[in-house]
């Protein structure tokens, strides 16, 4: 647990540390951003789905743009400066005053935060290798769940006192938390002289004309990579569990004999299932068939929810209660299981010399998946309730099964592993052989 919260190493230390902050901002602006937006600015709810809708448009583009640019600059120094912007862009909601300008500063908040998330991928793709690749990613994880728990413990102040004055505190305070999760970030190229060369780095002359013949059959682009691109598809479908998970389930407890407050219950288990085996679940999907397998396993999982939910409306209170209680339970381990191996296959899958275009594509991937997955899920098992659930769960097991079959593939000609020639065997900052 030390290691999640304070890693020695100091790469993760500033990542962790960032993160945080980043997480605690997250879960203020998720309890306090529709209020905000309807009661404080006064847009309509469907003004409100449509700008978030667009802007949603915007993050597509930014997660693909800021992984092409971190080969260019340097992962580090694009997600110091699109966490830092993005905190200016959440304080310049205060300032929204009509739809237009709701819009204009959404599709850069989002834009912004897409930006962020890939560039931290092609940082951890760029300095960690192997297992411990993932399992960084994975305490990052773990970071972002407890720090939005505590974040939307502290928003519900503002909902307390529900006010204006509270909710435009809350939203000043999003802003200023993420300003303050890019100074880590700021000051990392100084702390850690190698990073920079790393973030850019090239290969090493003995191996050049090795990769330079992967370069000509894969191409720099990774849509050329059709492993990597069927990989994305899959694992994107399977990330609209997310989704089913904030939209689906809310709407879908309010429709059964169960509490409304049984969502909050729903939460925070999900939450602890995350803190507790996050970390254990992403152990050994370094290797990309194993990756694959994961998250088969998580797919049929996330089915057996979707079965469990459609299952919580025929009972009673007491078996309403116990059935959301189970699902989300499958839910939550379909989830850290799609997690560990969607990263196993989006680091191990992807062309080294090109890592951030690669982690780019794979964020955009989910990104897609965050747009799209609200409308899905209220389109199938809202409106159609059991029928719906059970086409979900279809659509689940079908991904996860394809995801399978795409680790299972034999690589692509020149597909390389990773290596590091311009830095050597031994990592000097961590003191440790790079595994």
């Amino acid at each position: 647990m030390q290691q999640t919260f304070f890693p020695s190493d100091r790469v993760a230390r500033s990542l962790t540390l960032s993160t945080m902050a980043f997480a605690l901002s997250s879960g203020v602006f998720y309890t306090v951003s529709a209020l905000y937006f309807t009661r404080v600015i006064g847009l309509g709810a469907t003004t409100v789905g449509l700008g978030l809708g667009i802007a949603g448009g915007v993050g597509v583009l930014a997660a693909y743009g800021a992984g092409w640019l971190s080969d260019r600059v340097g992962a580090h120094h694009v997600q110091a400066w699109a966490t830092g912007l993005n905190g200016l862009a959440m304080l310049a909601y205060t300032l929204a005053s009509d739809a237009v300008v709701f819009t204009l500063v959404a599709s850069l908040a989002i834009g912004l935060r897409s930006a962020s998330g890939s560039s931290k991928q092609a940082m951890l793709a760029r300095w960690y290798t192997g297992p411990e690749r993932v399992e960084v990613r994975a305490r990052m994880r773990v970071v972002t769940n407890v720090f939005i728990g505590l974040g939307t413990m502290a928003a519900a102040a503002a909902l307390l006192v529900d006010t204006p004055a509270a909710y435009r505190t809350a939203m000043i305070s999003v802003g200023v938390l993420l300003l303050l999760a890019a100074l880590p970030l700021a000051r990392l190229g100084r702390q850690v002289p190698e990073l920079a060369a790393r973030m850019v780095q090239q290969v090493a002359t003995e191996q050049a004309d090795d990769e330079q013949a992967a370069g000509a059959r894969r191409g720099s682009s990774p849509w050329r990579d059709r492993r990597y691109v069927a990989a994305v598809a899959c694992n994107a479908v399977v990330a609209m569990h997310f989704g089913l998970q904030t939209v689906g389930v809310p709407l879908w407890v309010a429709t059964t004999e169960a509490p409304t407050a049984m969502v909050a219950v729903l939460l925070v288990l999900n939450t602890v299932v995350v803190a507790l085996l996050q970390v254990r679940a992403s152990r050994g999907t370094h290797d990309v068939r194993h990756a694959g397998v994961t998250v088969r396993r998580a797919s049929w999982l996330l089915a057996a929810a979707c079965v469990l939910y459609a299952l919580a409306g025929y009972g009673n209170l007491a078996a309403a209660c116990a059935l959301l209680v189970v699902a989300a339970l499958a839910h939550s381990l379909g989830e850290i299981l799609g997690e560990a191996g969607g990263w196993g296959m989006a680091f191990e899958l992807a062309d080294p010399q090109h890592a951030g275009a690669y982690q780019g594509l794979s964020q955009t991937g989910y990104a897609v998946a965050s747009m799209v997955a609200p409308a899905l899920v209220t389109a199938t098992a809202i409106e159609h309730g059991t029928v719906g659930w059970l086409g979900l769960a279809v659509l689940f097991v079908a991904a996860g099964t394809a995801a399978a079959v795409v680790a299972r593939g034999r690589a692509e000609p020149g597909a390389a592993p990773l290596r590091y020639g311009a830095v050597g065997k031994v990592d000097s900052v961590r003191g440790c052989q790079v595994r």
